[in-house]
């Protein structure tokens, strides 16, 4: 469909940029081309590590964009990053104009939604190697691309366990 390849631009950024803070509204969608980019929640006395974005696959606070309402998170370049998005409202149009895009949101939702419960899952009921283990088999190329530090934050264990676990566990 045309139309939806119409209101992209490319954008590229610096290694370790903030494109979201908490208390903002998300405004873009972003297709990640190249890099790595990283959702997280921090307070005070901790972060927290969301979910990772990378090539080919979109990323962007989803429910502060869906939803126009501020993130709780923030979402920043771990990697030099070149990336297209897509304004909020451009989207929005899109979506009123064409329902096969709407439905094609809805189903992409929806798969967000199975594997964010299923990742509360694994975060809730799960030991750390089980965790660890886990991780890697879904993603097996996430050691190269994220350093240890955020992929200990996503599965919940200080970088000492997770350490010890790269070492112990054989996949």
């Amino acid at each position: 469909m045309a139309a939806l390849s119409l209101p992209w631009e490319e954008v590229t950024y610096k290694r370790k940029q903030l494109l979201t803070r908490a208390g903002d509204t998300e405004r873009y969608l972003y297709m990640v081309q190249e890099g790595v980019q990283r959702a997280f929640y921090q307070d005070e006395d901790k972060e927290a590590t969301l979910v990772f974005s990378y090539a080919p696959s979109f990323s962007g606070v989803i429910d502060s964009f869906l939803l126009q309402q501020p993130s709780e998170y923030f979402l920043e370049t771990i990697t030099q990053s070149k990336l297209l998005r897509i304004h909020y409202n451009d989207f929005h149009s899109l979506m009123l104009q064409h329902r096969s895009i709407e439905t094609w949101i809805r189903v992409a939702v929806t798969q967000v939604l199975a594997g964010t419960l299923q990742r509360q899952i694994e975060l809730m009921a799960y030991s750390a190697e089980e965790k660890f283990t886990t991780l890697l088999h879904r993603s097996p190329q996430i050691l190269n691309l994220i350093p240890h530090k955020y992929l200990a934050s996503y599965i919940g264990v200080d970088p000492a366990t997770f350490s010890k676990l790269l070492s112990k566990v054989r996949l």
